[in-house]
């Protein structure tokens, strides 16, 4: 039996980076607002305490705060002609399931979009013509530009303190700064970090080359920071364990730092933790949302009436409930019609590692994006002409604090096991660093998201199927980023060289990046979209679905920035217009 609750304003599904900011700007307007997270609470001060924070085992192999795949998994193929198999355990991606989301274990990469980034295929059939486009590519304009999103980064950034140092001011070109990102209204909040030996090493070496190396921009505070949200964050001490960790230091910028306490203090906002949504519920003719359907803490079913649904969960939920609900036509890769499941893409890595003879690092001091990049390789910032590929990568130096079981690097040739391995780790633990390139990922036909036929979620709901390779676009890109990343570390000069490329084929199993987009693209043609500029449903306009779901294909920079820019900017056009006169925005 389910049990029907009294109406509320506004549901948000989902309350991590996205979510916390939607609630709170939302609580202003005075409606009752409700959000739903399908993960526990926690407590920064008693979860993330010391020593109990650097725990490896705990947080990066038994997955504490990460989703419970006993309960929810997904199925994954390469291509259509293979059985999808469940996912059984965190490998290749690392979503979030707790107040927060994956916002509490991210790494504090905190990048802007590149303009291009936002208008790719206009620009790119502007520059190269039709006959450069990838195979098969079904990538597309964002329908909203980095000039219209720009006001949010900056709101974002002075949310979350992201310390860096501006290349482009109103304009201008600033010396340390990155001179390819997009034009800043004003500074970062915070300083850039300090360089590290690794990161000086990289950046002479760049420099020498005719690059323009700079500080990463990062979320884990260079100086105590007061946000607009009045939270005031401690300044990070560079202990390692940041990513796949909580911050033990509350230096890191997160959802339960920067938010969600002091939108606790509205009395017109409400969280319920372990409340997992299953469907998203509809009238009659399916064309308003009335509310939403979810499990409780104690296995009951229950139903909540709002007059606007926002999903604001993680890119794999937020295409599933869409799905669920039948909000949007599901992609048919066949056809190529439908949009639900649509633009998924995920990040092309690769590293070149360095082991020196002759120089010793300190590889267990660092953290939050402590990093020394270039962006010379990025986006459309080189001629792409005869290189068979669009889209570029970052190449950087990371200190990113090594935990000790995973992060250890061997050179080529040892042994995979036994006392020589035992050896080497030893002997290279603190004498290498790599060179890594972050790349781009654009959205094929071949790859979507859509539900399973066979397996089922504990509530027996159809799982979600992921359809993903890497396309020739990648390997391409790849190898171009390795041929630069081994220039630069060849004018360092290391002992040894180990090159770790691109693989041939997709695997779920080891972690790459916890950057997967798409499934509920953005856009200016609701054939190819499934939501609007606003972020609204092009089918049912009381339901709005703001997340990384929303990229038509992924950039080099990590999502997260512009996850709570695409925030602040939906939260405005709920306030400012759809509030105001309840219609569709586009």
């Amino acid at each position: 039996m389910t049990t029907r609750l009294p109406p509320v304003d506004i549901l948000v599904v989902g309350v991590g980076v996205a979510g916390s900011i939607l609630c709170k700007e939302l609580a202003a307007t005075g409606l009752k607002i409700v959000g739903l997270e399908r993960g526990r609470m926690l407590d920064p001060q008693h979860d993330f305490a010391m020593p109990y924070a650097h725990d490896e085992l705990k947080y990066d192999r038994h997955s504490d705060i990460l989703q419970n795949l006993s309960r929810e998994t997904l199925t994954f193929r390469n291509h259509t002609q293979q059985k999808a198999l469940p996912m059984r355990e965190m490998g290749s991606f690392k979503p979030g399931e707790c107040v927060g989301g994956a916002g509490m274990h991210w790494g504090a990469h905190a990048r802007r979009f590149l303009p291009w980034d936002f208008e790719l295929r206009s620009r790119t059939l502007d520059r190269y013509g039709a006959a450069h486009m990838p195979a098969d590519w079904t990538g597309q304009d964002w329908g909203l530009t980095y000039e219209e999103l720009e006001p949010y980064y900056d709101q974002f950034e002075h949310i979350y303190g992201v310390g860096g140092k501006a290349g482009n001011l109103e304009g201008a070109l600033q010396p340390g700064g990155n001179p390819f990102e997009g034009v800043r209204s004003r500074e970062f909040p915070n300083p850039e970090s300090q360089r590290t030996y690794a990161g000086t090493l990289f950046a002479e070496a760049a420099h020498s080359l005719g690059k323009t190396p700079f500080q990463n921009p990062t979320a884990a505070m260079t100086s105590p920071y007061t946000n607009l949200y009045k939270m005031t964050l401690g300044q990070c001490v560079r202990g390692g364990f940041c990513n796949s960790h909580g911050c033990a230091m509350g230096a890191k910028a997160s959802p339960l730092t920067t938010v969600i306490p002091t939108l606790a203090k509205h009395p017109n906002f409400e969280l319920r933790t372990h409340t997992n949504v299953t469907r998203v519920d509809m009238d009659s003719d399916g064309k308003r949302a009335t509310g939403v359907t979810y499990i409780d803490a104690r296995g009951r079913e229950v139903h909540q009436p709002a007059d606007l649904v926002i999903l604001a969960s993680y890119t794999f939920n937020n295409t599933r409930l869409l799905l669920l609900s039948g909000i949007g036509k599901p992609y048919d890769p066949v056809a190529n019609q439908g949009v639900v499941g649509r633009n998924y893409a995920y990040q092309t890595g690769a590293r070149v590692a360095m082991f020196f003879d002759d120089k010793v690092f300190n590889p267990f001091m660092g953290g939050g994006a402590l990093t020394t990049s270039i962006d010379d390789y990025n986006g459309d910032n080189f001629d792409h002409a005869g290189l068979g590929f669009i889209g570029g990568a970052y190449l950087a130096a990371q200190s990113n604090g090594a935990t000790p079981i995973r992060s250890i690097s061997v050179p080529p040739g040892t042994p995979r096991w036994g006392g020589a391995w035992k050896e080497a780790a030893a002997q290279h633990y603190n004498r290498n660093f790599s060179i890594y390139a972050h790349g781009g990922c654009q959205s094929r036909r071949g790859n979507y998201l859509d539900l399973d036929p066979t397996y089922r979620d504990a509530h027996g709901q159809p799982l979600l199927r992921m359809t993903f390779d890497w396309g020739e676009n990648e390997q391409r890109l790849s190898a171009y980023a390795i041929e630069r990343a081994l220039e630069i570390a060849k004018v360092i000069n290391p002992s040894q060289l180990g090159v770790h490329p691109l693989s041939k084929t997709y695997s779920i199993v080891p972690y790459q990046s916890t950057h997967n987009v798409g499934g509920a693209a953005m856009g200016a043609d609701p054939a190819t979209s499934v939501v609007n500029k606003y972020l609204q449903s092009w089918d049912v306009p009381n339901v709005f679905v703001v997340g990384a779901s929303a990229f038509p294909q992924n950039s080099a920079n990590p999502p997260t920035l512009t996850v709570g820019a695409l925030a602040c900017w939906a939260a405005d056009a709920i306030k400012d217009e759809y509030l105001a006169r309840p219609r569709p925005l586009v």
